[in-house]
């Protein structure tokens, strides 16, 4: 067990930075955790193959069958910066379980839908699985030595990558070959059995953040993410000048600038906003939200070119089954790459680790744009694609983690995924509107005209995605490398403090960092912190 210091407000210390639990049971906790983050993101993106035999399967209009992926990104949008800061008062655990039980419970009601209402109640509840990953990174910096922290969490970040890679392929089997349900009663399987373990093999770690649930910020965060996230994911459908779209944008703006003002005047603010727009946290923030929208690009834009018919002339005609195995290289390449970026952000930084892995994810499209006809270059491209994301999406969490108070660290975290699916949701819309433009007719062998994107507009894509990658290496490189010191905002005022309730000198804040040559992959409470992070 933790040893803490118990301060006024609630506030409890570690003075240990890690619990004392045997290697086997760390080793434990990480397995679970990473099959629960391969689980959630599998259960996310397995349902895109069913998508074209849903209006026949269900009985509804083509147009209202996009709402089964578009609901399930609004629901994990918001679920995700609510659980993170619900995570950091009442517990990780907690939050874990909820998360996991509601991924379990959405398949469940999947598993046994024949209309689309059931089957988007179905995934809407599935959308809280997207919680998972930010909850687990979180969780394991409380729990595991220092010098394990780096490739756990390196590894949990490649679970989002690992989980898309073998999503399509394993849905497109059961689609093709079983009964569309069968392809969700193994998503119930899976789910139900990951929470089975997590309760068995999870305990609460100790570190809390004091004070009520702000259910005024949370009501506002989740119009405000609900009107943003819609308008993203309906742009290509709508129109980026339609007054629908337009009017979605301008709700969102108004309601998230009145949120950030509301969050300032709370004393316990659901994100402190404050700190999330210091350069330390910001930064990695707006790297994030441009990593995801790169990352995005690769295994939509490979999955749409492949199977575009041969008619046109770079095509390879290949099956949804097909392209789904042209994907899961990259799948392979995340879990070799997540130790290495873990040693590569011991040995130089997790800022050269991002800043070299958004490099990465630039040549990668510089190779898809050069040639994408030939099967053999698709995948080298979409590989060095995938490697860049690994070192990339590794290297975020630990940025966050050494910016922010441990008792903020789930919350921080949550807000950094967030921003990775908005800019997921912005690469689709991006996209989309893109290959639309440069879609039309080709007349295949019997003469029948066939429409599909032509392979400038692929190339437009890719250049688009190496483009924003690179913008994400400015931000990167922009980084502070040492946070400059600020105490927690959780943290008592000096005039309110008493002498009796101050720690020893051996025993710093929780929000004091160590961070010895800027490594700060596992940044947590220890003896001999300079002071206190932003």
């Amino acid at each position: 067990m933790v040893n803490v210091i118990h301060l006024r407000g609630g506030l409890t210390v570690p003075t240990d930075s890690h619990p004392s639990a045997s290697p086997t049971a760390g080793r434990g906790v990480l397995a679970v955790l990473a099959v629960g983050g391969i689980v959630t993101t599998l259960v996310q993106t397995a349902v895109v193959p069913l998508l074209p035999r849903l209006p026949r399967l269900t009985g509804a209009a083509p147009v209202d069958v996009g709402w089964v992926v578009t609901l399930t990104l609004l629901t994990g949008a918001v679920a995700t910066p609510l659980l993170g800061r619900a995570g950091d008062m009442y517990g990780k655990r907690r939050m874990l379980l909820l998360a996991l039980g509601a991924l379990a419970a959405g398949s469940l009601v999947c598993a046994f839908a024949s209309t689309l209402p059931w089957l988007l109640a179905g995934r809407a509840l599935q959308g809280v699985g997207a919680a998972v990953v930010p909850l687990s990174i979180s969780f394991l910096r409380g729990v595991l030595p220092p010098q394990r922290t780096g490739s756990s969490v390196a590894l949990m970040s490649s679970t989002v990558g690992i989980g898309a890679a073998l999503g399509l392929p394993l849905a497109a089997l059961l689609v093709q070959y079983a009964d569309w349900h069968a392809m969700f009663w193994a998503m119930t399987v899976l789910s139900t059995g990951v929470l089975a373990l997590a309760w068995r093999v999870l305990r609460e770690e100790p570190a809390r953040s004091p004070g009520r649930f702000d259910l005024l910020g949370a009501c506002g965060l989740s119009a405000g993410l609900v009107f943003l996230l819609l308008a993203l994911s309906k742009a290509g459908e709508w129109g980026w000048g339609s007054r629908r779209i337009l009017g979605l944008s301008g709700a969102a703006l108004l309601i998230l600038a009145g949120w950030a003002v509301q969050q300032r005047r709370v004393s316990r603010p659901l994100v402190d906003v404050r700190l999330a727009t210091r350069p330390a946290v910001l930064l990695p923030h707006l790297a994030a939200l441009l990593a995801g929208f790169a990352f995005y690009a690769n295994s939509l834009v490979t999955a749409q070119l492949v199977q575009a018919p041969r008619a046109t002339g770079y095509g390879l005609g290949f099956s949804v089954v097909a392209a789904g195995v042209c994907l899961l290289p990259s799948g392979v390449i995340m879990v070799v790459c997540a130790p290495l970026s873990a040693r590569l952000s011991a040995a130089r930084g997790a800022k050269a680790t991002l800043t070299l892995g958004t490099v990465v994810i630039a040549a990668g499209y510089g190779l898809r744009f050069a040639d994408s006809r030939q099967l053999w270059a698709v995948i080298v491209g979409a590989a060095v694609v995938s490697v860049g994301t690994a070192l990339a999406y590794s290297a975020l969490p630990m940025l966050i983690m050494r910016a922010v108070p441990l008792e903020q660290t789930a919350a921080a975290n949550g807000l950094n995924v967030l921003m990775r699916t908005i800019g997921q949701a912005l690469c689709s819309a991006v996209v989309a509107t893109v290959l639309a433009q440069h879609t039309r007719l080709f007349a295949d062998t019997g003469g029948v005209a066939v429409a599909a994107p032509t392979l400038d507009g692929y190339r437009v894509a890719f250049a688009a995605a190496g483009a924003v990658a690179l913008l994400a290496c400015a931000a990167a490189c922009l980084i502070p490398r040492r946070p400059r010191p600020e105490p927690s905002p959780f943290q008592e005022t000096d005039q309110d403090a008493r002498p009796e309730l101050r720690l020893p000198a051996q025993c710093p804040p929780a929000n004091e960092v160590q961070e010895p040559a800027d490594t700060a992959a596992d940044a947590r409470p220890g003896p001999g912190a300079a002071g206190t992070t932003p």
